[in-house]
């Protein structure tokens, strides 16, 4: 039986992104069958390349690779005549361009919105921003840990006593690139409908704003806080060998059953606890007991005892214990392949689509790899562009 055609056949994407929210978009758009053309800067290109401390000279880079799969890298200098003019004519068949410059710099290039779309009018322009496209801070540097903390993320916590620190996962960039990708899609399906492509931009800002959605209204509407990390029955508890995270919730009678889980007498039953404003007003008594029944258990007891009456529970993993973990492994989540110079191991797609797997049918591109390749279909093999 033949495979079927993954569903961005067809599609060609112009990539000047680099870093990570361009990137992480344009690569799920790739891992599903896009022509992904990313153009780069001759001599360094994306800055991800070498974003990988004393890497070993020769190769991509682990931080380039998880980035750039099934994309086909060329190398153009777009501030010359001849790079304008191989950018303008791969624009001329493209279906998308996407950028996550500082507001102002495609068009300085001559490759704003305006220009291209009368060279294309069925165009797709995706823009990724730090703070929008407009305002005061459309021309401030964007960046994940920036939008962290202009949007209000960095500074909840789950317990104001803890130091406002820098989350260690790049959510903002995550989060703004799925929205890329969401709105280069929508824009497709309206491009079906009405012959028209146009302008769609996400950023940081927003993305970090809109995933703090059950919080803002809340604030906004009743004038009050919801920290779901805060919550009196949930919590991170040590054990002798790692870890248990707790979530008690969704139960008639959560304390309760974590009383029986945890081996003592019922706690519900205790007037510093009996009920929700209780136990948020001495939840510190109420975690110091718990911390003492989990301080003497194993990671697997606690496990097995929270599991027995229902409660969510989990234990607290390594990154390398869930690169490792058999789930993990089922859920396709591991993609491997030769590159040029080192094998290629990488997190793949979280989006399984049973009639278009992921794979990695380009390896991560040196720079400029495909570069005569692409100006061979244009019929441009002797311009000096990428010079």
């Amino acid at each position: 039986m033949s495979t079927p055609e993954l569903p961005l056949h067809g599609i060609r994407i112009i990539d000047f992104t680099q870093v990570m929210m361009g990137p992480v978009a344009t690569q799920m758009l790739a891992d599903y069958g896009a022509d992904v053309i990313k153009i780069e800067k001759p001599g360094t290109g994306d800055l991800s390349r070498t974003a990988f401390p004393n890497d070993p000279a020769g190769l991509l880079g682990p931080v380039y690779c998880s980035l750039n799969r099934n994309k086909r890298s060329i190398v153009l200098d777009t501030r010359s005549a001849e790079g304008r003019a191989v950018v303008l004519k791969l624009i001329e068949g493209a279906d998308v361009v996407v950028n996550n410059f500082r507001a102002g710099v495609m068009e300085r290039l001559g490759f704003g919105y305006e220009d291209l779309s009368k060279l294309n009018p069925r165009l797709i322009y995706a823009v990724g921003t730090g703070f929008g496209l407009t305002g005061p801070y459309a021309h401030k540097g964007g960046q994940d840990v920036l939008a962290q903390a202009m949007s209000g993320v960095m500074y909840r916590r789950s317990d104001d006593s803890l130091p406002l620190s820098i989350h260690s996962t790049t959510f903002a960039d995550y989060s703004a690139g799925m929205h890329l990708v969401q709105g280069v899609l929508l824009a497709l399906l309206q491009r079906a409908k009405t012959g028209k492509g146009q302008r769609i931009s996400v950023s940081l800002l927003d993305s970090m704003l809109a995933a703090q959605t059950q919080e803002a209204a809340a604030q906004m509407m009743r004038g009050r806080e919801v920290n779901w990390g805060a919550m009196p029955l949930s919590g991170v508890f040590p054990t002798t060998d790692g870890a248990v995270v707790m979530v008690g919730a969704f139960k008639a009678h959560p304390l309760r059953d974590i009383s029986t889980a945890l081996e003592i007498d019922d706690l519900s039953l205790d007037p510093r606890f009996v009920d929700h404003p209780a136990q948020v007003k001495n939840k510190a008594a109420l975690h110091a007991i718990f911390r003492g029944c989990f301080a003497g258990k194993s990671t697997a007891y606690m496990l097995e005892r929270l599991e027995a009456q229902d409660l969510l529970c989990a234990p607290v993993k390594t990154l390398t214990e869930a690169l490792a973990d058999e789930q993990t492994a089922i859920n396709g989540m591991i993609l491997e392949a030769e590159g040029e110079v080192e094998r290629i191991r990488v997190v793949g797609s979280p989006v399984h689509m049973e009639d278009a797997p992921v794979t990695i049918r380009i390896a991560p591109a040196q720079l400029g790899q495909y570069t005569e390749a692409v100006l061979a279909e244009l019929g441009l093999a002797n311009t000096k562009a990428a010079e």
